[in-house]
């Protein structure tokens, strides 16, 4: 890996202006942002464990990082420090960031088509902060994030007393999305959204429910009673079996065409249909689940198997982030919430992920208890790109 055209974390993060007067300034500021970034980066979850890591390993963060204070920051001026950071810049430097790693790493998330044609495939969805809104803080945040890998492509909050469905054409418009799929669940699945995606010259994979109930009737009478006899190419069916976690599951996709050039939806392609039967082995107990797609990706180029690629890779913001967010990185439990410190954390949160992710890191958990016990590497790390 060439890491000499890889931007650090620290470079990145130096992009936030530093909103402190010249006068009684302490600290260098990338000085105080390297702390934050290697508290989390070993696995600190609160405000107190980040002062308490810093505290810990005062000497070793001094002789890396060389501060002209020569000493370690105190616990308010590492809350203060959270509680200032521009959080428009800061997400944009972490997006920076992210989106250099992904470029490295440019075989994750690839759909390549029938032809060989290659598409990244990318999952949008929203995440409540629930430690800050037990405070009364509203903290909702929309994500974009790479199939696969997990990388936190960008980042944008909700505004109070508004949805996700506002949030996501905002976050889109800030990102080049020609050569890709954006994959969203059923909430997203917006006209609007989708005008927009095509218009950007991108592509989508949305989930149908019955909040789009006009489509998702269309769909239903389609895969239940197809027309007979069917015009050729208009179906395509793909069945995959997996056994794992105690159960049996068949999932079988099949994709249609002969709903293009009659659904009213922009840009609409192909839909699809995913039938899915799970058998708990020990038990024997059945369960089915049916659901309903639309895509504008073409036929001719991608039938039922990507579907189901898409289909299962949407899971990825799920699975390898928000889980982990709240799991791992305890951030529904973390009680900070003043100002935009909640949303500043979870930022930097996506940023230490997608760095650990970039460089191997299967168990995020084991990634903290290292780095926790090596605080010259995580700064190595965040400073120099490597270790």
């Amino acid at each position: 890996m060439d890491h000499a055209h890889c931007i650090t974390l620290l470079s990145a993060l130096q992009r936030v202006p530093d909103p402190r007067q010249r006068r009684g300034r302490s600290f260098e500021w990338p000085y105080l942002l390297a702390i934050l970034a290697g508290a989390v980066m070993s696995g600190c979850t609160t405000g107190t464990a980040i002062t308490a890591w810093a505290q810990d390993h005062g000497a070793d963060i001094v002789a890396t990082l060389k501060p002209a204070a020569g000493r370690i920051p105190s616990d308010s001026t590492l809350r203060r420090t959270v509680r200032s950071l521009d959080i428009t810049v800061l997400e944009k430097a972490v997006a920076l960031h992210n989106q250099t790693l992904d470029r490295q790493d440019q075989a994750a998330g690839v759909l390549t088509g029938k032809s060989g044609r290659i598409w990244r495939a990318q999952a949008i969805d929203g995440k409540d902060v629930r430690g800050a809104r037990a405070h009364g803080k509203h903290t909702h945040l929309v994500s974009l994030v790479r199939h696969e890998t997990g990388y936190t492509l960008g980042q944008t909050a909700v505004a109070e007393k508004s949805n996700e469905i506002t949030a996501a054409p905002r976050l889109l418009r800030t990102l080049t999305l020609q050569g890709t799929v954006t994959t969203m669940d059923a909430l997203l699945t917006q006209r609007h959204l989708a005008h927009q995606i095509v218009r950007q010259q991108g592509h989508y994979f949305m989930v149908v429910k019955r909040n789009q109930p006009e489509m998702y009737a269309a769909l239903d009478v389609l895969f239940r009673d197809p027309p007979v006899p069917a015009q050729p190419g208009d179906f395509a069916q793909a069945t995959t079996v997996e056994k794992g976690h105690g159960r049996l599951e068949t999932r079988q996709v099949t994709c249609s065409r002969a709903l293009h050039g009659y659904l009213d939806w922009p840009g609409a392609a192909q839909v699809a249909q995913r039938y899915s039967q799970r058998v708990h082995i020990k038990t024997g107990v059945m369960t089915t689940e049916t659901s309903y797609a639309v895509t504008s990706l073409p036929a001719e180029e991608v039938g039922p198997e990507h579907i189901a690629q898409l289909w299962r890779g949407h899971w990825t913001i799920e699975n390898r982030v928000f889980h982990v967010r709240d799991v791992t990185m305890a951030e529904d439990a973390c009680q900070i919430h003043v100002g935009e410190s909640a949303h500043a954390l979870a930022a930097l949160r996506n940023a230490v992920l997608s760095l650990l992710r970039f460089h191997k890191w299967h168990s995020i958990a084991a990634a903290f208890r290292h780095y926790h016990r090596h605080p010259v590497k995580a700064l190595h790390l965040i400073c120099c790109g490597t270790t």
